[in-house]
């Protein structure tokens, strides 16, 4: 059962920077390391973790500050989200997947809705799925919602479910384009008990939720809206709102980045974890020297730390297209269209391929069968950095690059 009392979150502090707030998500790291193994078998992180995360402020990193949030940008989110995952990817995926939609709430739902999941300085946690398995009916005060959804990424902690919704009635070939984006407080859905047999990713909250006669109102509900393609040509509620660019922008670059962080930081932990065994351990066959001083792992361990900050360069560069594009928008330039946000989207998932492709060539082949043994911290991120690579978001790297040059020649 998830734990969701709340410690007392004071409104963040007036002079708090994003370092500062990266610098306490470090400070996390080594508890998370200790905490790896009781988080699997959870199967979603700690309530002490949980507390850490609000003491630390985590929580408010996209909430406005008109709310009591920190209203920190994208590049802020992606280098907490490596510090977290370089302590534990489940609890970094947990936490990310949760923590991130607070940005597309802000962004596209009303002033009415915003300050009733905000107010007061409350702290939203939403999981999220893209997927419309749930079915919407209009009723006289609302919607009623009925469906069961799988993998909803950190609902243990969640306050709200984001979802995508189907009205009731709608003919097959309408669903792209009659599909409803809703915002489901806590009391309307039930979270199963139905993760952590999978490969990797144990601990990261992905259980299911069903809705059975879940209600909200109409302004927790935008119709005819697909939370990866909202047209922000015209502005958004949350830049009238907030009059902050991030709050204008597209969302699914964001989500492809939040993905692309946790992985950095799950390749940085077994660089880490590789460094540890490098000067602790012996190579396998004679002679029998340290592998701190042996040149293949020498060599090893110093391209696997040059490619995975090659990575991360890569991901803080596009967090901060990300910002240039909404401000571009903003300020009368071109608007920031499909096209730029699956740009974006594709830079994230080229750094999710070369952060994996990086530790399984560098790390986990010479790492050694005596850490690849259950419950060893190398053979966990290696199931966990798996589950990331085959992650369905990883398979519309090939159709998307397709896409992109479809676009850039001009066809249709």
């Amino acid at each position: 059962m998830a734990v969701t009392n709340d410690v007392n979150a004071a409104p963040p502090e007036t002079d708090l920077t994003p370092d500062d707030l990266v610098r306490r998500a470090r400070e996390l790291r080594p508890r998370l390391v200790e905490l790896q193994a009781d988080t699997e078998e959870r199967t979603y992180y700690a309530p002490e973790t949980h507390e850490a995360f609000q003491r630390a402020g985590l929580y408010r990193i996209y909430i406005p500050r008109r709310y009591g949030g920190h209203e920190f940008d994208v590049q802020t989110f992606v280098r907490v989200l490596i510090e977290l995952g370089r302590g534990c990817p489940s609890t970094a995926w947990c936490f990310g997947l949760a923590a991130a939609h607070s940005l597309q709430v802000a962004s596209y739902f009303s002033e009415q809705t915003q300050a009733e999941v905000f107010g007061d300085g409350r702290e939203l946690r939403a999981a999220s799925v893209a997927a419309p398995e749930v079915v919407a009916r209009r009723e006289e005060d609302g919607w009623r919602l009925d469906g069961k959804v799988g993998y909803c990424s950190g609902i243990p902690y969640s306050t709200h479910f984001l979802g995508q919704a189907i009205p009731e009635g709608t003919a097959p070939e309408d669903v792209e384009r009659e599909l409803l984006l809703f915002l489901a407080p806590r009391g309307e859905w039930t979270m199963l008990d139905d993760w952590g047999d999978q490969l990797g990713l144990r601990g990261s909250g992905s259980h299911s939720v069903v809705l059975d006669g879940g209600r909200v109102p109409d302004h927790y509900v935008l119709e005819r809206t697909n939370m990866m393609d909202v047209d922000v040509s015209g502005g958004t509620p949350g830049l009238r709102l907030h009059g902050n660019p991030m709050y204008a922008g597209r969302n699914l670059g964001v989500f492809c980045m939040t993905l692309a962080a946790i992985t950095v930081g799950a390749g940085y932990n077994a660089l880490d974890e590789y460094e540890r065994l490098a000067r602790t351990r012996p190579t396998s066959l004679p002679p029998l020297v340290p592998r701190s001083t042996d040149p293949d792992y020498q060599r090893w361990l110093g391209a696997a730390n040059v490619q995975l900050a090659t990575a991360e360069a890569a991901l803080l560069r596009c967090a901060q297209m990300h910002a240039e594009l909404c401000e571009r928008a903003v300020s009368g330039g071109d608007p920031f269209g499909f096209e730029e946000d699956q740009h974006l989207g594709a830079i994230a998932r080229e750094v999710i391929v070369q952060a994996w492709e990086t530790a399984e060539r560098n790390i986990f082949r010479s790492a050694g069968a005596r850490v690849m043994v259950k419950g060893a911290r190398m053979e966990r991120l290696y199931r966990d950095m798996s589950m990331i690579a085959s992650h369905r978001n990883t398979g519309f790297r090939d159709p998307v690059h397709r896409l992109l040059g479809v676009l850039r020649l001009g066809h249709p």
